[in-house]
């Protein structure tokens, strides 16, 4: 059964509360920031969950380098420590650049001014893993249209930002599309949640998919807010029938309705991103391992 992104995290969120293509240095980009290309593992989300060493193993055969995982519970990582996990991905050559975890308005104990332990620790299995973005993927519903809720939110993610430059590190927001029919006086949340974030201490991880099925725009907003995704899911998408709230479903890239090459090549340009997550949920008969498999060679044949 199909299960979208965005519901897999409502779900998970309630319940809390290539690779480079060359070698790193040889791909640079015209802002001297190097680009790399991986692979979010939720795209291969039920492999993982059956045998995550053997799934690792055929992202690392299929030529990616680099990683982004959608599973971090009680200090693991599918069920790893993070020195396990660091091993397992040392040992096929994978690093691991950027993952996800919802943060949650719990995350902050109001009372001590600190974040909680559980955030604390996300932070320091990050750092540990050799992470450069600790993102979060999700925002409660109730806090998504209160004003001082989001304010104070906003506040976390900035907080959030300098607990983790620490450790040499950014924290980071990933859109879904909520972000762009929810409306803060005459501007999206997305344009809230860019205006009101230190960009030196929140990256933006522009999700370019997500965003289409409530009338996002990529390129709009890499136009509007230059320098200031310096992450991206690499997604494309096919209408469907209307499922789940949405009507589109992402499928190999090229092959849908959006103009990926130019959204890529404006963010390495424009954008500020360096980091390229191709993420693909749906696939529409095909093996999920085979779809990022040509995701990866369509990438490649892009120049990245």
């Amino acid at each position: 059964m199909y299960t979208s992104r965005r519901s897999f995290l409502k779900t998970g969120a309630l319940a809390v509360a290539g690779a480079a293509l060359l070698p790193d240095g040889l791909f640079a980009a015209t802002d001297n920031k190097l680009k790399r290309v991986g692979v979010q593992l939720y795209s291969v989300r039920d492999a993982m969950k059956a045998d995550p060493m053997a799934t690792l193993k055929k992202i690392a055969d299929a030529g990616y380098a680099h990683v982004e995982h959608a599973n971090y519970i009680d200090r693991k990582f599918y069920g790893y420590t993070a020195k396990e996990f660091k091993k397992i991905l040392n040992d096929l050559g994978l690093k691991m650049p950027s993952g996800h975890t919802v943060m949650t308005p719990q995350h902050w104990d109001a009372s001590k001014n600190d974040f909680t332990d559980a955030w604390k620790y996300t932070v320091e299995d990050a750092a540990t893993m050799g992470q450069k973005y600790v993102i979060s993927p999700w925002m409660d519903e109730k806090v998504r249209t209160d004003t001082d809720a989001l304010k104070r939110t906003m506040e976390q993610f900035n907080k959030s930002g300098e607990l983790c430059k620490k450790s040499s590190m950014m924290f980071g927001y990933h859109n879904h599309n909520f972000e762009i029919s929810t409306k803060i006086g005459d501007i999206t949340l997305y344009d809230y949640i860019i205006q009101n974030t230190d960009p030196e201490l929140v990256a933006q991880q522009i999700d370019i998919g997500n965003m289409y099925s409530t009338g996002g725009m990529a390129l709009d907003f890499i136009n509007k807010y230059p320098g200031r995704f310096q992450s991206m899911h690499v997604k494309d998408e096919i209408k469907v029938p209307p499922h789940n709230g949405d009507d589109t479903e992402s499928t190999i890239l090229g092959k849908g309705i959006l103009p990926v090459r130019d959204i890529v090549k404006a963010a390495a340009k424009k954008g500020g991103t360096s980091l390229f997550i191709i993420e693909q949920e749906s696939y529409q008969g095909m093996d999920p391992v085979d779809c990022v498999k040509i995701d990866l060679q369509i990438m490649k044949k892009w120049g990245y």
